[in-house]
């Protein structure tokens, strides 16, 4: 899905270029980024995103708002002692994706991680899971969870 939302964005950025757009206001680098007019200020603000002021309004250059795309904080990249954190092809995940990937809330998952239902390492501020935990967990709890009723 991340990877869809890129193609989209950069289709979108293309868009832009081939309409002979140097620049785009706020609004419009939120629609392309699909985030909040206030993210892109506050983007602007801290200095990680590159923007001029015309009197009232906030301009930016489409190649700063590409740079910044690639650039932008995600979850998914993120690092912990040189490796990533969220390694899908080894096998692990958040409490997220796992709970994405059970169909149940987060919070169930959380539940889960702490009484002891399913085993998580934190790492840094986040908590990963393995694919054997979830595996686990999914046919000890949940698949027993289901039958119960039907047992009644």
């Amino acid at each position: 899905m991340d990877n869809q939302m890129n193609q989209q964005i950069t289709a979108e950025i293309r868009e832009a270029i081939s309409s002979n757009k140097k620049a785009v206001s706020i609004t419009e680098a939120a629609k392309i980024n699909n985030v909040t007019r206030q993210a892109i200020y506050v983007a602007i603000k801290q200095k990680k995103l590159k923007a001029f002021k015309d009197t009232t309004r906030w301009t930016i250059d489409l190649n700063d708002l590409e740079e910044y795309r690639k650039q932008k904080y995600s979850r998914t990249k993120s690092m912990f002692n040189g490796e990533l954190l969220f390694d899908n092809q080894k096998g692990y995940f958040s409490i997220n994706q796992v709970a994405k990937m059970l169909n149940v809330p987060p919070q169930k998952i959380y539940y889960a991680t702490r009484v002891g239902l399913m085993k998580a390492v934190r790492k840094g501020a986040a908590w990963v899971i393995h694919a054997n935990d979830v595996k686990s967990y999914q046919e000890n709890y949940l698949n027993k969870r289901v039958e119960s009723p039907a047992a009644i």
